[in-house]
């Protein structure tokens, strides 16, 4: 039997060793002996196969060489980092579907922190975030299977299906003495990732821009643009890039490149020199006057980390919420074969300052977290003025022999109808109501006001 298994051994280490000498033929042919480096990877080949060929054969269950070795890879992936992981065909097959313009699932971006699988934003109008899922919420089980020790694509092929399908998440939420379970419905996942939104100033002439970025597409740009020109009246842009996951870089750089004239935008450094690049900033079309405040939340990751931290390092903007989620590395899918890949982090991102947000995130300048606004309510003394006001104004109509009715006739628009600043703007104003329900907008407006005055007053 020992002799038998050795024969297997080494069977499986000649392919080894002919793959790691094909590896390395280059340093063999420079050097007459292997160096120290070359045996210490010669030795863990034989450690590996040694070991592979053990349980193949010694295991109290039969299996099979290609779910050892799947396994074995995914298990490595995993250790690499939270973002590089192992495909099979299935797998490989099944990324594709990231990249199509709607899909069957729940809506939300997830990723590993600490171990855990950790939900980094919800997406707005999607089931998840209709469903109360939230930022920082821990996934610990998909319906029946729990999370620990899955894959982040394992988990998102878990939440995936049929629309209309149900699907139970049971979450652990910090806040919460004991584990939630929200059932889902499936639904097809439509992303409108450019939200514009106005809120009107005290002249009602001029307004604020609330570009509400929920995912970086490859139409973010052309769409901050389109609401740009279609709101001239705007003298300050607030972006909100809250819960927004990231998406692709050239988004993020272009949207850069359009409040930033000059310098280093973001640049991105690998192992290998083909990995690294450095992306600048070009002064043509450039807006450097606008007053500009970007919200962030725990959900601000990756190419929103970008956005919100060049701007911050550049002083363009000022910085309002939580710290962001501090997703900063970069990750390509490699082929291996005809049907399975590998998706592995080459490179990471570094902002114009030279600091990574890799497991580490934006810090805003201001920090202010969720919640409502508290308001005072009116005395009594207002109140009563107020009403000796409306009766003041009942009686002078009376003297002019006009009545309540026919004055509010003339001066209300009928029911159903729309003003002609409304007819205007192409973008929902953000009522009252809606700012004092968020104290992170209602914060963000308010720091925005202060930019647009002392600008104002300095004269430029």
């Amino acid at each position: 039997m020992f002799t038998k298994n050795v024969k297997l051994i080494l069977a499986g280490f000649a392919l080894t060793l002919t793959a790691g000498l094909a590896l390395n033929g280059s340093l063999m042919a420079r050097e007459n002996a292997p160096s120290k480096a070359m045996e210490d990877k010669l030795s863990a080949y034989i450690k590996f196969t040694k070991i592979l060929n053990l349980i193949e054969q010694q295991y109290v269950d039969e299996v099979n060489t290609t779910t050892l070795i799947e396994k074995a890879l995914k298990g490595l992936m995993q250790n690499l980092d939270a973002h590089s992981a192992y495909m099979t065909a299935k797998e490989f097959k099944d990324l594709n579907i990231q990249t199509k313009g709607e899909f069957g699932g729940l809506g939300i971006v997830v990723g590993m922190r600490n171990g855990a699988l950790t939900v980094i934003s919800p997406i707005e109008d999607t089931p998840a975030s209709r469903a109360g899922i939230k930022a920082g919420d821990i996934i610990l089980k998909i319906d029946d299977k729990a999370t620990l020790g899955m894959s982040i694509d394992e988990a998102v092929n878990l939440m995936r299906g049929k629309p209309g399908t149900p699907i139970t998440l049971t979450i652990v939420r910090k806040g919460e003495s004991k584990p939630l379970r929200i059932k889902i419905v499936r639904d097809i996942i439509k992303i409108k990732s450019v939200k514009p939104k106005i809120v009107p100033l005290d002249d009602n002439k001029s307004s604020i821009l609330d570009l509400r970025i929920t995912s970086f597409d490859a139409h973010v740009v052309d769409e901050v643009k389109k609401a740009i020109a279609a709101h001239p009246e705007a003298r300050g842009y607030l972006i909100d890039l809250r819960n927004n996951p990231g998406g692709l870089l050239d988004q993020a750089v272009r949207l850069l490149d359009m409040f930033i004239d000059k310098g280093v935008l973001v640049s991105q450094k690998g192992r290998n020199a083909s990995e690294n690049e450095v992306y600048k900033a070009h002064a043509a079309g450039t807006d450097t006057k606008t007053p500009i405040v970007v919200l962030v939340n725990g959900g601000s990751a990756s190419a929103s980390e970008i956005v919100s931290g060049a701007l911050q390092d550049d002083r363009r903007a000022v910085i309002v919420g939580e710290k962001t989620f501090g997703k900063g590395s970069v990750q390509v899918v490699i082929p291996v074969g005809k049907d399975e890949g590998l998706k592995l982090t080459v490179a990471r991102y570094y902002l114009p300052s030279g600091r990574t947000i890799q497991n580490k995130g934006v810090t805003p300048d201001v920090i202010v977290y969720p919640g409502k606004v508290p308001q005072k309510k009116e005395d009594e003394l207002a109140i009563k003025e107020k009403d000796l006001k409306e009766h003041l104004k009942a009686e002078l109509q009376k003297i002019d022999q006009k009545s309540p009715a026919a004055e509010s006739n003339a001066t209300a628009p009928k029911a159903g109808a729309t003003s002609a600043k409304e007819k205007k703007s192409k973008a929902k104003i953000i009522t009252r109501k809606e700012l004092y329900e968020d104290a992170q907008l209602k914060s963000a407006v308010d720091i925005l006001k202060a930019l647009i005055l002392t600008q104002e007053r300095k004269g430029n």
